[in-house]
């Protein structure tokens, strides 16, 4: 992490900030959120007003974007790995510019996360072949999880591959960098966890083996991207979609150390939440995690300006992404540094629908 020479030694959530190559007016990330507004896996028009509206932010981190037809798991969910989506996003990306936003794409790929019902009735895949509890959302309704099939060993590369073109497509439609998703008990965080992992070849077992894929996935978008243009998000305490894993720490220490070596742009943490600990997770401690990577840090998980000052204040990060504070007010950064009132989001509309509850959220003075 670089700070401007202005920068006062304590940052603030308005202090600038230099993320890789990009000089950021503030340190509020907006963070990815699916929204599921995008028929036909394509972006829409109503999605460029809802980015162009959030380009106060110091960085827009898009929702997660399938990098291929296997890695989708929701309905409506844009992706990336076609030409005709590629000139969809060129259209936010280039709204988002035009008022001097910066923005990410991230990278999904759900794994086990899914249906036959999105993949022609082929099973969903995964590290091991070990269901998750609960249910997909699929086009057609609530339906239980199925047990993914283990992909295999020389299957990897081809994932990898996928990463490759989605990378390089988003580069084409303008973005200024990638996150890579391996958060939240999607494929490469399934890669990770002992409780979903329980592979016998170079991907599963120790560590450093189930560091490996993730590890591979970044040096391959380093080679797309440049360094100081790709994110990593990881969830260390997560639970969400039923990830466990026997110490986690070790896990994740190994993991951002090996990340601290690589001169990225920046690593993304989701910070334990109250349901990860209501579903008993082993959390690991943010001074942890900020002691084992030394680069630019962000963090995210249910933060309030006063939460998220003190975090700045205390070097335990150097942004904080904010999601459902970005949802109910675009002009999130005005609000904070006006001390003005927030607007109050609406669950019920956090997905699929039009533009209620996405695009008609007012700005101050509206």
């Amino acid at each position: 992490m670089s700070l401007d020479s202005k920068t006062p030694s304590t940052p603030t959530l308005l202090s600038p900030i230099d993320m890789g190559t990009y000089h950021l007016s503030n340190r509020l990330v907006m963070a990815p959120l699916t929204r599921m507004r995008a028929p036909d896996s394509c972006p829409t028009d109503l999605m460029t007003t809802y980015y162009a509206q959030r380009a106060s932010a110091g960085l827009i981190i898009s929702e997660a974007t399938p990098i291929s037809t296997q890695g989708v798991g929701y309905p409506a969910t844009p992706g990336i790995y076609n030409d005709v989506q590629v000139q969809a996003w060129k259209k936010i990306t280039e709204a988002v510019h035009a008022k001097s936003g910066h923005i990410f794409m991230q990278l999904w790929h759900v794994g086990r996360i899914s249906h036959p019902d999105f993949h022609g009735g082929q099973l969903p895949v995964a590290p091991s072949a070990i269901a998750p509890k609960g249910n997909a959302i699929t086009p057609s309704g609530m339906q239980a999880f199925v047990t993914p099939r283990a992909l295999e060993t020389a299957e990897i590369p081809g994932i990898i591959e996928d990463y490759k073109h989605a990378a390089q497509n988003a580069l084409a439609a303008g973005f200024d960098g990638i996150e890579i998703h391996a958060a939240n008990g999607y494929l490469l965080d399934e890669f990770l966890r002992d409780g979903t992992n329980k592979r016998t070849d170079i991907y599963g077992g120790s560590v450093e083996n189930r560091a490996r894929f993730l590890l591979e996935v970044t040096a391959a978008l380093i080679g797309i991207c440049g360094a100081d243009h790709v994110g990593v998000r990881l969830s260390p305490s997560g639970t969400f979609n039923d990830m466990t894993d026997s110490n986690p720490e070790a896990i994740f220490v190994y993991l951002l150390e090996q990340l601290s070596l690589l001169g990225l742009a920046y690593v993304h943490i989701v910070d334990a939440l109250e349901g990860d600990i209501r579903h008993g997770a082993n959390v690991i401690s943010l001074a942890t995690l900020r002691a084992a990577y030394n680069g630019t840090l962000i963090v995210c998980g249910g933060y309030d300006q006063t939460r998220a000052e003190q975090t700045l204040a205390k070097g335990l990060a150097d942004a904080i992404a904010f999601g459902q504070l970005y949802i109910a007010n675009p002009d999130l950064a005005e609000r904070f540094k006006l001390n003005a009132p927030l607007n109050t989001p609406d669950p019920s509309s956090f997905y699929g629908g039009t533009e209620k509850g996405y695009t008609d959220y007012p700005s101050l003075g509206e």
